[in-house]
């Protein structure tokens, strides 16, 4: 008997198709070197071996969230294993008890107590006004008052011992067998964007240690309206920011190149229409638009309800048609950008003689066209990815982007505003969800910057 069902969601399988597209590329670029020479550049950089572990940690708690699966849930009278209706994830399963362990409503950051009064029956029969112990958070303390400073501290000891030693051991592992002596490949000046990885890394494996060491007694971030771990729900919310940072790049991709890189070497009436057809879309107000279609997207869902098996699955199709609406209204800026660049490069001599030898339209392209205008398709990508990002958290503020039933940053902001309201001031979920997106985008703009210095041919000849 399978312990469980593995599931395949929509934007699952696109997740998977775009990681293929990175290997791909990745083994195609190893075999070429004017494609290795710009990211020879990139990984001598500080900043970008930097950031690159910060995204690789976020992009590794994303795909723990992208394998989902139900769990069996006996058999039946035949003897066929039944499996429960709820999809869960491998994120899921390893954040059980933060997932599992809910207290009534609020509570703040490392609290043992609730954090609004209420009536409390006394043993006498009395009645006080107090805040009442939590289920979960500090419940393996007998004096919380005496007991909780001292038993924090200990395990953010504990967790910065396991992070420090994990570390440790994977140093002392990789330098042996890059260098076979750990002191050259530190004292070595070429290693430094390495070691600026490796610190970084550090970090990194310091917080997993400090997070399996205290989420498991305390509510780190505090909890929401309905008693559920914000620790979690960040956690879960990195998964949707990622989907709409990349899945929409499946989406604008196609169009960009193909209508960018047509406008430019056909040029006559081929031009006239595709610029007509992106300066008529770049006038419509791109909210209005994505409200749109999202509010026929609710409608169809209501009308269709018999069409979804859970509740996973219809939020899951509310995000792939986020991410198809803003990727229909964001190719037209590097449409623009790839038709200018066609436009010279049909007229350099290599091009010319292509045509001149009576090489075909469609091979020229290919062969000629595309893979001089790749860089810019590379540098629009990256450097749009944590505007996406952030495009979501503005779009689920205004109650027009993911499901309400899905984990986002947005969602996480748009229920703190009446959070922000009350009496006394709940102000952690807005902090959780600020933090964990300002990090993510931070590093992709940094990222980003050194990607473009690397691949712009004008920056490489100034330096």
């Amino acid at each position: 008997m399978m312990p469980f069902q593995p599931v395949m969601l929509a934007t699952d399988a696109l997740i998977y198709l775009l990681l293929v597209l990175a290997v791909s590329f990745a083994w195609y670029t190893r075999r070429h070197d004017h494609l290795r020479a710009p990211w020879r550049r990139v990984a001598r950089s500080h900043t970008a071996m930097g950031a690159l572990v910060i995204i690789g940690v976020y992009v590794v708690i994303g795909l723990l969230d992208t394998f989902h699966f139900r769990l069996a849930n006996g058999e039946d009278e035949q003897g066929n294993v039944r499996y429960a209706s709820e999809i869960h994830s491998a994120l899921d399963l390893l954040a059980t008890p933060l997932r599992e362990r809910r207290e009534k409503t609020y509570s703040a950051p490392f609290a043992t107590h609730l954090y609004a009064r209420e009536t409390i029956e006394l043993p006498d029969g009395g009645q006080v006004r107090d805040f009442p112990r939590l289920k979960w958070g500090g419940a393996h303390l007998e004096d919380p008052v005496r007991d909780r400073n001292a038993d924090i501290l200990w395990r953010m000891l504990a967790g910065i011992a396991i992070g420090a030693g994990v570390w440790l051991a994977l140093m002392v592992l990789y330098t042996w067998r890059k260098a076979g002596d750990g002191r050259q490949w530190w004292s070595d000046p070429d290693k430094g964007p390495q070691r600026t990885a490796a610190w970084i890394g550090l970090l990194m494996l310091v917080l997993l240690g400090l997070s399996l060491t205290l989420a498991g007694a305390y509510h780190v971030l505090g909890t929401d309206k309905v008693g559920e771990d914000v620790f979690y729900q960040s956690l879960k919310s990195i998964r949707t920011g990622l989907v709409i940072g990349t899945l929409t790049t499946l989406v604008m991709l196609p169009a960009a190149i193909l209508l960018g890189i047509m406008a430019g070497y056909f040029r006559g009436w081929v031009d006239d229409v595709i610029q007509y057809l992106y300066t008529t879309l770049s006038s419509v107000p791109g909210v209005l638009l994505i409200a749109a279609a999202v509010l026929m997207m609710q409608i169809y869902m209501s009308n269709h309800q018999d069409e979804f098996n859970s509740l996973t699955e219809r939020a899951d199709l509310r995000l792939l048609f986020l991410c198809v609406i803003l990727g229909v209204t964001s190719w037209t800026s590097l449409c623009r950008l790839l038709r200018g660049e066609t436009l010279k490069l049909r007229q350099l001599e290599y091009v010319q003689a292509a045509q001149a030898f009576g090489v075909g339209h469609f091979t020229t392209l290919v062969r000629h066209i595309l893979p001089n205008v790749m860089h810019i398709v590379l540098i629009v990508v990256v450097l749009d990815f944590s505007g996406l990002v952030l495009a979501e958290a503005v779009l689920s503020y205004i109650n027009i982007g993911v499901d309400p039933n899905t984990n986002s940053w947005g969602n996480m902001i748009n229920s703190a505003r009446l959070e922000l309201a009350r009496e006394p001031l709940v102000w952690w979920s807005l902090l959780a969800a600020f933090l964990f997106m300002f990090v993510l985008v931070l590093a992709a703009n940094l990222f980003a910057d050194v990607v473009r210095d690397a691949f712009d041919p004008r920056l490489r000849e100034r330096s």
